[in-house]
């Protein structure tokens, strides 16, 4: 029989297995460290990039912009909450830091930020009180997935459950720092042309996707299911077709192909009219026998679901979808304008976030703020593309393996590489693409000169893999064999300072991706074909991918002297990240700090009101009531 130890032992056992585990793991980065000593010759020195020439930015800025001066806007985003007796009081909120760039042709642009960055900066917010027994109805982390109708009363949700794990302010920032960027874009008077937000573009539209992803919450947990907008409820087809909703021409989305087959379908229905089955097939330039048989599947399932007519297999697109993305836009302008800027004595309903549906209040959920989001992207992204706005994201800390996983892997069994390692090596290195790239540059301080930059790759390399049976110019999905929408968002890795002083002090590798330009990334020599074997069928993929550091790439020479401009050398806990956006944190943990201490003080103000003791003795929980006395005990002693 086992003993029972003491605590001194629990300690000291506790101590030693800490320190075990610790040395462990520095053991095995020293060895996969190792191995990094000669990854810059043997494979990165063509990957990457050094010299950006402020002259080619100067007139791509004429090209891309129009003129060489424009304004920019760095966005982030800040949440709180607290309990406050049987409430939780939720607040997120998006903050932008503008300015002008001008670039210059024989130096690198200046950067001018707005004055009184703190008064007049753009700004939106919104506070929610919630009673905490009404969030697991509102939050989707509490949503049970084999019940979405029900509540789960076999799970224990207590309340410190349900505070600590409530995501409400979470989604209230991310919908607040997008709804921002795209409020900026439409400005006329802002004018913004390039724009920062604090988040990895292509991840987070993942991440939306995949939220949004489950239909069986859809009946039972959107609000947004049934909303009239123009005299027509918001239905299921409308949630799927704005879900996916990436149109652009010139760069061919939706893709033929996969799961976005639907989408290029109906698109092509949409703009040229009613179409004959072999009309459609030529248009989406299809040939091959299986995928044809896809194409007949695919529009018997729209004409089931309605959004397809079909008369003497003549395909036409049922009226109410052709309007569907215009409604869907009208629908976040109104919640959005209503949840960020509408005035409480002009709201109809009791909470910012229930609306009227059918005459009676419904909460906004957390599905429904993840669906506001995700199309708020696709209606940003469509702006940047109509007005030539340059939308970019940068992450600080990331965890991102692509590059390593499945990047190099896929270019070495294509014969893309100049150079290559091992397997055995290349397998010994770090885990994530980060630590890769850091280690690298501070093991070749004389040959990696900071500011450098990785190729730029297809954001969608991060769902694809190699062909699992082997085969030439093919690749599989990583999940399910499904592979994410190409030719969407450009990926790179950047480190853009190093100390004066001492050249191995560098900056962290950041994680940057931007929205594709087709005027000046899809060329013949930035694309590469895949085929993949999905539902029976081989189909092409296109993927945009700049082979190495001598192909040309205009954008990214843009964007590097823009991101270099912007990297303050004088701020130390900002060095070598990005000005407007340090400046927009800082703006956000402001506005942070204000709302904290307006709760605080409505909190002490409740607590010390003699008309009030009763009812906060009762409503109060044990744990605040304990909490306040023993605050009143500290301070007596």
């Amino acid at each position: 029989m086992v003993s029972l130890s003491s605590l001194s032992d629990a300690v000291r056992r506790t101590s030693d297995v800490l320190k075990r585990g610790a040395s462990m793991q520095v053991l095995d980065y020293e060895r996969r460290f190792s191995s990094l000593r000669g990854l810059y010759d043997g494979l990165l020195s063509d990957l990457i990039v050094i010299d950006f020439d402020c002259e080619k930015a100067y007139e791509t800025a004429k090209e891309f912009f129009g003129s060489s001066s424009v304004r920019f806007a760095g966005i982030d985003g800040t949440m709180y909450s607290r309990p406050l007796f049987d409430l939780i009081i939720f607040f997120g909120g998006a903050y932008a830091s503008t300015g002008t760039i001008t670039f210059l042709e024989k130096d690198k642009p200046l950067v001018k930020y707005d004055e009184k960055i703190v008064q007049k900066s753009a700004g939106i917010s919104s506070v929610v009180p919630i009673y905490v027994n009404e969030v697991p109805e509102v939050d989707q982390t509490f949503f049970e997935a084999e019940q979405p109708e029900e509540i789960n009363l076999s799970r224990p949700l207590r309340d410190e459950t349900i505070i600590g794990n409530a995501t409400i302010a979470n989604w209230i920032m991310t919908f607040a720092e997008y709804y921002l960027a795209y409020k900026l874009a439409v400005n006329p008077e802002q004018k913004i042309r390039i724009i920062l937000l604090d988040r990895s573009l292509s991840i987070e539209r993942a991440s939306l996707l995949y939220d949004t992803s489950k239909r069986e919450f859809w009946k039972a947990k959107s609000s947004i299911l049934g909303y009239e907008v123009d005299g027509e409820p918001i239905d299921e087809n409308d949630l799927v077709i704005a879900r996916q909703y990436v149109y652009n021409q010139a760069l061919g989305l939706p893709p033929p192909r996969a799961d976005y087959l639907r989408y290029a379908i109906f698109h092509l229905v949409k703009e040229k009219g009613v179409l004959t089955r072999k009309q459609i097939l030529a248009e989406l330039d299809i040939a091959d026998e299986k995928r044809a048989n896809r194409v007949k599947r695919y529009l018997k399932r729209l004409v089931e679901d309605g959004v397809l007519s079909e008369k003497g297999e003549v395909y036409g697109l049922n009226s109410k979808y052709a309007t569907t993305w215009e409604r869907v836009k009208k629908l976040v302008t109104i919640l959005g304008d209503r949840f960020f800027f509408t005035k409480t004595s002009e709201t109809k309903t009791s909470n910012l976030m229930k609306i009227l549906k059918n005459g009676k209040e419904h909460w906004l959920t957390t599905l429904d703020i993840a669906f506001l989001t995700l199309f708020t992207l696709h209606m940003l992204m469509e702006e940047c593309w109509k007005r030539r706005i340059l939308l970019i994201g940068i992450t600080k800390d990331t965890a991102a393996r692509d590059f390593k996983r499945q990047l190099i892997p896929i270019m070495h069994n294509e014969g893309l590489l100049k150079k290559t390692i091992s397997p055995e090596d290349f397998e010994k290195l770090p885990n994530t693409d980060r630590m890769i790239l850091q280690s690298v540059s501070v093991f070749n301080p004389e040959k990696i000169v900071p500011p450098w930059s990785l190729i730029e790759y297809d954001s969608a390399f991060r769902t694809m893999v190699p062909d699992r049976k082997d085969r030439l110019s093919y690749v599989s999905g990583a999940i399910k064999n499904r592979i994410g929408m190409e030719k969407t968002f450009l990926k790179t890795y950047v480190q853009l300072s190093q100390a004066r002083t001492d050249p191995l002090l560098r900056s962290n590798v950041l994680l940057v991706d931007r929205l594709v330009y087709p005027e000046f990334d899809y060329k013949p020599e930035n694309v590469v074909e895949f085929w993949n074997e999905f539902g029976g069928a081989d189909e092409p993929i296109e993927v945009i991918l700049f082979l190495n550091k001598n192909v040309s790439n205009k954008l990214q020479n843009l964007m590097m002297n823009i991101l270099i401009a912007m990297a303050p050398s004088s701020i130390p806990e900002a060095f070598g990240h990005n000005k407007p956006l340090f400046i927009a944190d800082k703006i956000a943990k402001w506005n942070y700090s204000q709302f904290k201490r307006i709760v605080d003080t409505t909190a002490d103000w409740i607590l010390n009101n003699h008309k009030l003791r009763k009812f906060i003795f009762y409503m109060s929980t044990f744990r605040e009531r304990r909490a306040s006395i023993e605050a009143a005990r500290r301070e007596h002693i």
